[in-house]
């Protein structure tokens, strides 16, 4: 299942670095491709929404958000297999999916345009907007840069998918800015989820599904939370330490709960509903950890207050 299409430097070049940058260098170059992933990101959003300063957070997390859906629908439109797919000497070192067979396309996903090097545009590119500051920008240069060149190394995506994973990232901080300066926040969540909504019609990978329902969660969760809770954002570090370290377990422990009622070979079998049940799941977590979880710190920082 997917196209095949790539410049023939493009795999002549990933196989010289696989041969002359492998064993040793494998693992560190590997390492890059984390800050591109959903712990990290999940993490950074967590610490400026939770901590430091909501509505900085709201500005990533809506970037994130649009970075998790659109590159899959994107994905799905040129359904480009990954470069190890047709090339035996180009080796998998670092599966997108490490439980799932490597040639699962469902689960691996497809190649074009890399979904690291756009959530971490997405990510990183969003803190240089807001803050402004050539210190981040020439922080998010780097970090974009060792992202995707370990995503080429590794052998799951070509260039092609890297530069065009920036340029969509790119675009995507481009429409927040451009919507957040003219709709108010409700509109613009209802306008974003209604361009998404259209990929369940036709996508047939993990991703998009994951995205939707963190798209669900976090836009759903962005609105409750500032007409019910109305948190405080602080920056003490002990405060931080135990609002990201708890958020974050949230996310994990509760994502794993709600799989405990579906079998693996349901949840990994493809089906529509296996997919709207992933969906679901995605959006309950991060609704939890967005709208929810907040509730907590003000009972928290009264009783706490003195002792941080």
């Amino acid at each position: 299942m997917g196209n095949v299409f790539y410049f023939g430097w493009e795999v002549s070049l990933q196989e010289w670095l696989q041969q002359a940058l492998g064993g040793s260098a494998t693992s560190v170059i590997s390492f890059f491709s984390a800050f591109g992933e959903e712990v990290i990101l999940i993490a950074i959003l967590g610490f400026l929404y939770w901590c430091w300063d909501k509505e900085f957070g709201k500005f990533v997390g809506t970037s994130v958000a649009m970075g998790v859906v659109f590159n899959p629908m994107v994905k799905n439109v040129f359904l480009r297999r990954r470069p190890y797919f047709d090339n035996p000497d180009i080796k998998c070192l670092r599966p997108v999916d490490g439980d799932a067979d490597i040639y699962d396309i469902a689960a691996q996903g497809f190649s074009f345009p890399s979904g690291h090097s756009t959530n971490g545009t997405a990510v990183y590119g969003s803190l240089a907007v807001w803050k402004k500051d050539k210190k981040f920008w020439a922080l998010a240069c780097v970090l974009l840069f060792l992202i995707g060149f370990s995503r080429f190394f590794v052998g799951v995506h070509f260039v092609t998918d890297v530069l065009c994973g920036w340029l969509l990232g790119s675009v995507i901080i481009g429409i927040n800015c451009f919507l957040r300066g003219r709709l108010g926040e409700a509109k613009m969540y209802g306008l974003l989820l209604l361009v998404s909504i259209p990929g369940i019609f036709y996508c047939s990978s993990n991703d998009y599904f994951t995205g939707l329902g963190l798209m669900i969660g976090i836009f759903g969760g962005f609105l409750f939370e500032k007409k019910y809770v109305n948190f405080a954002s602080t920056r003490r570090p002990v405060m931080c330490v135990i609002r990201l370290v708890c958020g974050l377990a949230i996310f994990v422990g509760l994502n794993a709960v709600l799989k405990l009622p579906f079998s693996s070979e349901f949840l990994s079998n493809g089906s529509m509903a296996a997919m709207l049940v992933r969906t679901a799941r995605y959006a309950v977590v991060s609704f939890v950890d967005i709208a929810i979880y907040p509730m907590a710190f003000k009972f928290f920082d009264k009783t706490q207050a003195d002792k941080f």
